[in-house]
């Protein structure tokens, strides 16, 4: 398929509300074709009701948006005929095998004959599934189904993906893969993806730009660069290699920014501009202060995340997992 300049996203004011519960407030968004765009937030603030909007699963309570050129509203049909979506919950019959799966979804898009069974065997292997493809689903991991769930979205080459936490309970190595094939969906075939995610670690990577939404409304946007850019500046740890230096250490560091918290018999700032790493370096070989260890922490998207909305995500937590 043409990746065209309309296979993009916007969204004006839009809105969603059950009954006294105004689950999104109003955003916008805007979203250039073949761009990555990370959509951050916990639980119950909003991404999946932004998703199922996007996706015509839901009609906003307020504003409009566009997808693929088409309005989610008016033209339904057509924004579902150039959208692939793989939300939370996969809908996989336990009995068909993976290849059952496709070759079901190809029919349903009027892909037959050679061409589906040439794109179904492309498909398996893209995301990782040739051998198991003729085994029933019920014997797939978690991982496998979440990959047979992209590729049933990739079927009919659709211009825009929407990831719904794609990656939520998969083990490293399943995550991993998943994010090499949509990194390189967006990178040689200029698919849009929209990515609700809560690991940090995952829209690092992978989002171009990241929004971050809490209770209902977008707090922050930007690259995942600029975002830590505004936030904080690097925090230089340094371990003094004797006890008995901690005092001198303190004042020394002091000159250099505030003091935060740091590991046991370890002292830590966050640089405030008067300096960096290889100036602290200078001043304590000039004071003869001999550090056991020096570490150089750059701001993190937890750290964003900490500061737009006062708490930390919930997937932060597992990623050290």
């Amino acid at each position: 398929m043409t990746r065209s300049s309309d296979n993009g996203i916007e969204a004006e004011r839009l809105g969603r509300r059950f009954k006294d519960v105004e689950a999104v407030a109003g955003i916008d968004l805007k979203i250039e074709p073949g761009e990555i765009y990370g959509f951050l937030g916990p639980n119950g603030a909003g991404k999946s009701t932004t998703v199922h909007m996007l996706t015509t699963l839901l009609p906003p309570s307020s504003g409009r948006a566009t997808v693929a050129g088409y309005d989610v509203v008016r033209d339904g049909p057509k924004v579902r005929a150039s959208i692939g979506a793989a939300l939370q919950e996969a809908a996989l019959d336990p009995f068909l095998t993976g290849r059952e799966h496709l070759r079901l979804q190809a029919s349903l898009h009027g892909v037959k004959g050679r061409t589906r069974d040439a794109l179904i065997d492309t498909l398996l292997g893209r995301v990782g599934l040739t051998q198991a493809g003729d085994r029933k689903v019920r014997t797939y991991s978690g991982g496998m189904k979440r990959r047979l769930d992209l590729a049933l979205a990739l079927i009919h080459d659709p211009s825009i993906l929407f990831l719904d936490e794609p990656t939520t309970g998969l083990d490293p190595q399943s995550r991993s893969a998943l994010w090499e094939e949509v990194g390189r969906l967006a990178r040689e075939e200029g698919v849009t993806v929209f990515l609700t995610t809560q690991y940090l670690e995952e829209a690092d990577v992978l989002a171009d730009r990241v929004g971050i939404i809490d209770h209902g409304r977008i707090v922050a946007e930007g690259t995942p660069a600029q975002l830590k850019a505004e936030i904080g500046k690097p925090t230089v740890e340094v371990v003094p290699e004797s006890p008995h230096e901690i005092h001198r250490l303190q004042d020394l560091l002091g000159r250099f920014g505030e003091a935060t918290a740091a590991r046991p018999g370890a002292l830590a700032v966050q640089l405030d501009g008067h300096g960096d790493l290889p100036a602290v370096i200078r001043a304590l070989d000039l004071e003869d202060l001999r550090p056991a260890e020096i570490n150089l922490h750059q701001p993190t998207l937890d750290d964003v995340f900490l500061a737009k909305t006062g708490r930390t995500l919930e997937g932060a937590a597992e990623e050290g997992v």
